[in-house]
């Protein structure tokens, strides 16, 4: 069973990064994160958190190495994705059951950051963008119904 999820929260500890082989396939890569939901309420020119609840945070994906030493501890993220039920047992043999969310995307939100830098773009990315646009003459210019093409 699953429930479509979007939270906004913290997160509470350094991402814990892990690849598993795939055969001759590349790795599986996964970004785990504990994040805390919190749900704050104004009160006498505050807030007050009632409600927030801490949850495991799943990212699989093959960027996952580098994006593991973009989040940190304390930056606020906004997780898209879905709540899982995931069954399982303690060291006690005890039957436990906890709620963790599988993130189809985690955005870094702008609290407390203080900078951003974008990364360069590599000259294959930028070579194969501008062959697929230049690829047709048609492509830049919008063709309307009953008009020929601008020369």
């Amino acid at each position: 069973m699953s429930t479509f999820f979007v939270g906004e929260g913290n997160i509470g500890s350094a991402p814990e990064f892990q690849e598993f082989a795939s055969g001759n396939d590349e790795p599986r890569r996964l970004l785990r994160l504990n994040v805390y939901f919190d749900n704050p309420i104004p009160r006498e020119g505050s807030y007050e958190d009632r409600g927030g609840y801490w949850a495991p945070v799943e990212l699989w994906h093959r960027d996952t190495e580098h994006w593991s030493t973009l989040y940190q501890k304390g930056m606020r993220v906004l997780v898209e994705g879905r709540t899982v039920r995931d069954e399982w047992e303690d060291s006690e043999d005890n039957a436990r059951v906890t709620f963790k969310i599988e993130a189809r995307r985690v955005g870094i939100l702008p609290h407390r950051l203080h900078s951003v830098v974008m990364q360069e773009r590599s000259s294959e990315t930028a070579a194969s963008q501008n062959t697929e646009q230049g690829s047709s003459p048609t492509s830049k210019s919008k063709k309307h119904k009953g008009q020929s093409p601008k020369a």
